[in-house]
């Protein structure tokens, strides 16, 4: 028994490394298919998402099993609500890699995981530590470093911390499997996507017309790729502890601003050098704070 609990443990946390890693590298793949558009390949992702998540959900499920529970007002309303706020999230992400703000994704990345906290406190009534209270001061004194240095809120930063948390505090009240949960919530938004690509496609105006065949082929990958990170998520949430999910969740974003600063040379300056120190800073107590509440 206890060797199995010992191999499930060791699975776990292989399947957080090698999630976190592989998002962590994502950036690379889609700085890889241009030149098409930002918007194109959005349309892409969803329709090969859902495709590839039901070809994995069908791999242990019945189409009744899959499709049954849709016929529940509640589930179909929570289900699409939340796959219009990953929609968002996702779409948010690939223009900002390729247009060049690799570096405030990682950023929205950072402070993620502490804005998922005060969602927690407000929306399920989590307790308020000491520390979480000191990591939101720190998360909250470098986005006011940002706005007074650059006259502007770091917007893709925030778009993408609220409304991944958004989408956690949705996914906390469900009960059903992670791939199931993922086709209810990309089907919707599949057919719209496939009917806007079919118009681009036939108007000369989508991937075809810039693409090579090679170029193409990796497109059709963009469910594949986002597919696997989240079904590895889904295997380690089951394994490991909260806290060391929560810890390993920097690594993704400290891979995406190493890649963004020596691979893509996206300039930094000493002030948001300093956002970055403050926030990690914050990351510290958060860190912790979680160890203790863990313990």
């Amino acid at each position: 028994m206890i060797a199995d609990s010992k191999k499930e443990y060791k699975i776990g946390v292989l399947a957080v490394l090698s999630c976190q890693t592989i998002w962590g590298f994502l950036p690379i793949y889609w700085q890889a298919l241009k030149p098409i558009d930002s918007g194109i390949i959005i349309l892409y992702r969803i329709v090969t998402m859902f495709i590839y998540c039901y070809i994995g959900a069908r791999f242990k499920y019945s189409r009744k099993e899959i499709f049954e529970p849709l016929r529940d007002k509640a589930i179909r309303r929570k289900c699409f609500t939340a796959g219009l706020i990953l929609t968002a999230n996702w779409s948010l992400y690939i223009w900002a890699i390729n247009s060049g703000r690799v570096i405030q994704a990682s950023i929205g990345y950072y402070i993620e995981p502490i804005v998922i906290c005060l969602f927690g406190i407000i929306l399920f009534h989590e307790k308020l530590t000491k520390y979480n209270a000191a990591a939101m001061v720190m998360a909250l004194i470098a986005i006011l470093v940002i706005l007074f240095h650059f006259r502007q809120l770091p917007g893709v930063a925030l778009g993408l911390a609220l409304s991944w948390a958004t989408y956690s505090a949705i996914k906390k009240t469900s009960d059903k499997p992670v791939m199931i949960c993922l086709v209810y919530e990309t089907m919707i938004y599949a057919v719209i996507a496939l009917v806007a690509i079919i118009v681009l496609e036939a108007g000369g105006r989508g991937a075809l017309a810039v693409a090579e065949p090679g170029k193409y082929a990796l497109l059709m990958l963009t469910g594949l790729v986002t597919c696997v990170p989240i079904g590895l998520f889904g295997v380690c949430a089951t394994r490991v502890s909260l806290f060391l999910i929560g810890l390993t969740q920097y690594i993704s974003p400290t891979i995406t601003l190493i890649i963004g600063i020596f691979l893509f040379k996206e300039p930094i300056d000493i002030v948001q050098i300093i956002a970055f120190v403050i926030v990690w800073i914050g990351l510290v107590f958060f860190t912790i704070g979680e160890f203790r509440e863990n313990k």
